[in-house]
């Protein structure tokens, strides 16, 4: 008969091994004899100290420090381009950002701020649009003249296959490349400016327009690529519109056609000859490499019926419509190219996926580029001022 003032944790204490001066305690499994539970932890010490922190997602050391300024700041509007007029004095183009009061400066001039309306205007011709749409015009002369010259680059890709090259980055073959591009650069321009009402007013325009094309695509030397180039690019496109051969009813075309075909070439540019991303954010980029097709693909997914910001974290949309929305496009490359779980590989992709719209999602985007790209002075140091783009001292 059981003694009516026992109890389990009596009965227990009976039952386990008495402890011993100096030893922890450890309670006994009843039935097998086992520990019952881990031992308590010894205390860390000055002579045992703790392994050292590794948290799972590492910080950044170019994490962004000015979130609030980027989202207290206005969203940049649609500006026309001012038009160039003639007789024109063609230049060659040079650097003349070296600090924040450069970046200062450029963004209160008359250039800044129509380069970033540029942008802007770009991006809102595009509102709802896929890349498969009809256009609203056809093509201009000078649109069909920039995809022949991007043609003509991919071309140069398949007469130049990489080497054998076991290093994580920089294919050498990327030079040869490059040099072909630097070779036939004038070649390359003349066309497009042929499409002009007086092509004659243009004699020479090559000078001024070859420095930007030339630093759309990469740097040769160093075999790398980033949003700097990217830029160079939107300022190639900006000259041109200057100069009057792409208007505004071009815009649609110039970001679903002409883009489209520029990101198509420098994805097949990264992938062959293993471009090393220049100045990457790491974790707290959108890309390794590129901006804009974000900015242009939120624009085009404004107002989608069916797609939210949420979607990206879909396979089968990101399948199904990658080849309609740059957006889409361009997170199914970062999800292909980089590896774990897409919420520690790409934190600020992810946080924007938790945004309600798209239209939020692009006019944060706006704000953004300028605040990341155009107001960094390590990015537009390399941005080129001549007589199309001027320096206003």
């Amino acid at each position: 008969m059981s003694n009516p003032d026992s109890s389990p944790q009596a009965t227990s204490s009976s039952t386990s091994p008495p402890s011993h001066a100096g030893h922890i305690h450890t309670p006994m499994c009843r039935s097998c004899g086992a520990p019952a539970a881990a031992p308590t932890p010894v205390p860390w010490s000055g002579d045992s100290p703790p392994p050292a922190y590794r948290p799972i997602r590492m910080p950044a050391i170019n994490a962004p420090t000015n979130t609030a300024a980027i989202v207290l700041s206005p969203v940049p509007q649609p500006l026309p381009v001012p038009p160039a007029a003639p007789p024109f004095a063609f230049q060659a183009p040079a650097k003349r950002i070296t600090s924040p009061d450069d970046i200062t400066r450029f963004h209160a001039s008359t250039h800044g701020r129509h380069f970033l309306g540029f942008i802007a205007a770009l991006s809102a011709s595009v509102q709802g649009r896929k890349l498969s749409d009809p256009l609203p015009s056809p093509p201009s002369p000078a649109v069909s003249a920039l995809l022949d010259l991007i043609s003509a680059l991919s071309a140069f890709v398949a007469s130049t296959p990489p080497f054998p090259h076991s290093s994580r980055y920089g294919n050498p073959a990327f030079r040869l490349w490059h040099e072909k591009l630097a070779d036939s650069v004038n070649e390359l321009i003349t066309p497009i400016t042929a499409t002009a009402a007086s092509p004659s007013l243009l004699a020479g325009a090559e000078v001024e327009l070859a420095p930007y094309l030339l630093d759309s695509f990469g740097n040769g030397s160093r075999i790398d690529y980033g949003t700097g180039h990217e830029t160079n690019f939107a300022a190639f496109l900006y000259c041109l519109a200057r100069l009057g051969l792409i208007t505004e009813d071009d815009y649609p075309a110039v970001v679903l056609r002409v883009f489209a075909a520029y990101l198509d070439l420098m994805r097949t540019l990264q992938d062959t000859y293993l471009l090393e991303p220049a100045g990457s954010h790491g974790v707290w980029g959108l890309d390794d490499y590129h901006f804009l097709p974000f900015v242009f693909g939120a624009a085009q997914l404004i107002d989608h019926k069916y797609m939210k910001p949420k979607s990206i974290h879909n396979p089968d949309i990101l399948e199904n419509f990658s080849k309609e929305y740059m957006y889409l496009a361009c997170v199914m490359y970062v999800k292909k190219v980089k590896k774990g779980p897409f919420a520690e590989h790409s934190p600020m992709l992810d946080d924007i996926s938790g945004v309600p719209h798209w239209k939020k999602v692009n006019s944060g985007l706006l704000k953004m580029y300028k605040a990341e790209v155009l107001e960094k002075v390590p990015i537009m140091q390399h941005f080129l001022f001549g007589s199309l783009i001027k320096w206003e001292d």
